[in-house]
């Protein structure tokens, strides 16, 4: 063998052990370092910057109803270009873009609406869980949840939906010596699925406590599931609360207790001790449930929630802050691109319900300040919020759905 012969085998030999290196390191990296389930669940700025912009094309791989009355129905999505999903952090929604058909005529209308990922993070997909909505009760005239209703009767196993990526700042905290109380009413179980079962994968030695209020077993989601996971983790002790049992269930097995979930069952059930509260349910639940436990005592900083809607942050805000400024006397609210000058008096609760009351369109997703959707351009005046938002407002712009006047408005929109 010639000298040239054998230096190129050499180099041959080096560049095919650093091809595998990279290789190899490239497979751990993908694997470990950046994995969603290896992420550190506070790891906000890193997370967020990995997140894509804009809509996204997913697949409905699976549709699967959770309760026995198939009023929840969750959804398994995939990116259709296969590119793997970024990590976010364990309780955070998903932003989707309807187009909804319309009875009247062959348009379409565009609704954005935010849904709970309901398991824990993973490269390949996402679940959401969506509670179908009815027309109210008392109000059987008025029409059933648009967006809800689209996705449980329309949506199929192959369709497309668009996308944006994971957000909100409501999530599993990374302190896995603190307990953490997961309080849920209704479909606010979906986060709480996303928490627990992060916890579960990521921190094993963690003590959690699920209380789940509902009426009755028909709408008791996950049920299987929770209870698989219960007897499978001693550190999990599950609390379910029928507040309105059916006949055939059964104290003791279907649920836990009767009633609501409260602070004298919490205070009857849980060891002494600092905890982690999680609390995402109706306004009425919110409502009764956060003053109360600032009553008893638990820091505000350990009481971490999910409002239904604005109207559910407001117990958390007024004991938590000062006094809102009064209500302004009547001011002039422009919107520019409609076209519009309204007269704003005070009776609405949000500028978003002000514009809808009126017929203004503008775009909306969560209603509760997380999702940033109904982000607007001030043109002049000052907005102020009787709650702070979760999303980052850009400068210069507000949020219609937790934003009030503080002056006369020019918005647009």
């Amino acid at each position: 063998m010639t000298a040239p012969q054998l230096l190129f085998y050499i180099s041959a030999a080096l560049l095919l052990q650093i091809t595998i290196g990279i290789g190899l390191a490239a497979w751990r990296w993908q694997r470990s370092g950046t994995s969603p389930k290896t992420l550190p669940v506070n790891a906000g700025a890193s997370i967020q910057a990995l997140a894509w912009p804009g809509l996204r094309d997913f697949r409905v791989l699976r549709r699967q109803f959770e309760d026995a009355r198939q009023t929840q129905c969750s959804f398994t999505l995939a990116p259709v270009d296969g590119a793997a999903l970024p990590p976010f952090r364990a309780g955070q929604f998903l932003t989707l873009a309807l187009d909804i058909p319309q009875a009247s005529d062959a348009a379409s209308r565009l609704v954005t609406r935010c849904y709970s990922v309901s398991e824990a993070p993973r490269p390949d997909a996402y679940r959401i869980t969506v509670k179908r909505i009815p027309a109210p009760a008392n109000q059987p005239d008025l029409p059933p949840g648009l967006a809800s209703n689209h996705l449980h009767d329309r949506v199929q196993e192959g369709d497309l939906l668009r996308v944006r990526a994971p957000s909100g700042r409501f999530f599993i905290d990374g302190d896995a010596e603190l307990p953490a109380v997961f309080i849920a009413g209704g479909v606010g179980i979906t986060p709480m699925m996303s928490m627990l079962t992060w916890c579960l994968e990521q921190q094993p030695g963690r003590v959690l406590h699920l209380y789940y209020g509902l009426r009755h077993r028909g709408e008791h989601a996950f049920k299987t599931r929770l209870e698989v996971l219960a007897a499978e983790h001693s550190r999990l002790h599950l609390n379910v609360v029928y507040s309105q049992p059916c006949p055939g269930d059964v104290l003791g097995q279907d649920h836990q207790h009767t009633g609501h979930v409260d602070v004298a069952l919490l205070r009857q059930t849980l060891p002494h001790g600092r905890h982690a509260f999680y609390i995402c349910g109706p306004p009425p639940m919110m409502a009764s449930l956060i003053p109360a436990l600032l009553a008893w005592g638990i820091s505000p900083q350990d009481i971490h929630h999910e409002a239904f809607g604005p109207a559910s942050l407001a117990p958390m805000q007024a004991a938590c802050d000062d006094a809102a400024p009064p209500l302004l006397p009547a001011v002039d609210i422009q919107f520019r691109r409609s076209g519009r000058t309204l007269a704003w008096t005070g009776q609405d609760a949000s500028l978003l319900d002000f514009a809808e009351r009126h017929g203004v369109a503008v775009e909306s997703g969560c209603r509760s300040g997380s999702c940033g959707s109904c982000e607007t351009a001030i043109v002049s005046g000052t907005v102020r919020y009787a709650v702070k938002p979760d999303h980052d407002v850009a400068p210069g712009h507000c949020l219609l759905c937790v934003g009030m006047p503080a002056s006369a408005l020019v918005l647009d929109a």
